[in-house]
Order: C-alpha cells, then structure tokens, then sequence
C-alpha cells in the first residue's frame, strides 16, 4: 500500500488538507470529513496533460454545477478523491517520474479494456485492478 503521506502530497499536502497526514488514520479522518474542493482539482492537475481532460474527469467525479456551490466534498466524493490520489501517487512511485506516470496513467491498457488507469480507478475496483498492475510493473512480474 503506498505511503499516506504521499497520496496526501497528491491532493495538495498540509497546505490543502490542512494538517499533516502521517498515517492511514489521518487520510481517513480527512476524507470522512469531507476533503476541499480544491483537493480534487490538484489530484487532477497533476495526473492529466490537459485542463481539458482534467477537466472532465472532475465532473465525473462531482457534477458540475454541484462542484461550483460547494467549497467541501462528501464523503463518497472525497473517497473517489482519494482513490485517484493513491493511483497517481502509485504510478509516479513505480515509474519514479511524474511525467512517466502521468504517460502510463492516461494511455489505454489492454488489462483494463482499454481504458486509461486513470478512468479506471473512478472505480474501486478499476483502482484495484490499476494498483494490481503497478504492483506487476514494480515488481517484474509478467502479466
């Protein structure tokens, strides 16, 4: 499982979580209150090569409209926040470069039905699936 801390410095760090996150209790107590908005915009911004792209995850992940009333996320959508952050946080400590991950994240993958681990992992189950293959990459273990 990768570090809290890192998944953390994906959404911004102290600066947008507002404490330090230095256990899996702390990233837990920070998504079940519900994570600033703009946690989700710099999970994107650093996964996405576009704001175009970035973009249009965010509204899938909290519609639109929803996303410009409020300043916090519920729970559920922080969840989903944080399941990307852990993806990206994953795939820029596999790749050990930001730009290597954000390429291997956006890039469809035959083990995903071809989509792209970033989509994927809007899910738990496709973020499983993503980590499994981070995991494999890590490690040498063929598919």
């Amino acid at each position: 499982m990768m570090h809290p801390d890192r998944v953390a410095d994906v959404m911004g760090g102290r600066a947008i979580l507002g404490s330090r996150v230095l256990s899996v209790q702390d990233l837990e107590a920070a998504v079940v209150t519900g994570l600033p908005k703009r946690a989700l915009r710099l999970t994107l911004a650093r996964a996405c090569s576009s704001a175009q792209y970035a973009r249009a995850l965010l509204y899938r992940v909290v519609p639109e409209a929803t996303y410009k009333r409020r300043t916090r996320l519920t729970p559920s959508e922080s969840e989903r926040t944080e399941r990307l952050a852990r993806v990206i946080a994953t795939a820029e400590y596999v790749w050990d470069s930001r730009d290597d991950a954000r390429e291997w994240l956006a890039k469809p993958h035959p083990e995903l039905e071809n989509r792209p681990p970033l989509e994927a992992a809007l899910t738990e189950l496709g973020a499983r699936r993503a980590e499994e293959l981070l995991d494999r990459l890590f490690y040498g273990i063929p598919a």
